[in-house]
Parts: C-alpha cells; structure tokens; sequence
C-alpha cells in the first residue's frame, strides 16, 4: 500500500475502491482504510491532499447500485462509507 510520488492520488483512489468491494470482510475494509489514511499523512506531500481524498472516495461509492453487487461487496461499501465520513468528521473538528 506504499504510495510513491508517481502514482497520482486519482490512481490510488482507484485501487482502494477495488481493495474495498474485494475485501473478505468489514474487519478487512477498516483494515485498508486505516493503512491507506495513515500512508497519505505520513506522506508530507499527500498529508494535505486527505480532505479531498476523503471526500473524492465517499462520492464514489455513493454512485454504486446495491443491485449491481454481491452482499459482501454492498456490505463492504456500505463499512467504507461509514469509516470516511467519520476521518472526514475528524478532519473538520481538526480544523474547527
């Protein structure tokens, strides 16, 4: 999950929705979100690009049809989209 300087933030959104609908489990979504949270702030140059990432992800998987996926990957957006409206809860208290 190691993000490098080439590969856009719009790439890396990509791979963490395929890595969210394909993930065995919730346990394994939080998994993901949280190793995918933690390398963008620790990436300086990403750090302040989380914001919009966060909120690029959550208009994404609300545009999926629960008609048009598995139970386990409707379950796994429905986990993922809890999980980052809570960072983006706190990223808005951190700045408030």
């Amino acid at each position: 999950n190691k993000i490098t300087m080439s590969e856009s933030l719009n790439d890396y959104s990509t791979k963490l929705i395929n890595q969210i609908l394909f993930a065995r489990s919730q346990q394994e979504v939080k998994l993901v979100i949280d190793t995918t949270i933690t390398a963008l702030e620790l990436n300086e140059v990403n750090a302040p690009a989380i914001p919009g990432f966060t909120e690029k992800i959550i208009r994404e998987l609300e545009l999926f049809n629960p008609m048009k996926k598995e139970a386990q990957q409707w379950s796994n957006i429905k986990m993922a989209m809890i999980l980052f409206n809570r960072i983006k809860h706190r990223l808005n208290y951190a700045v408030n």
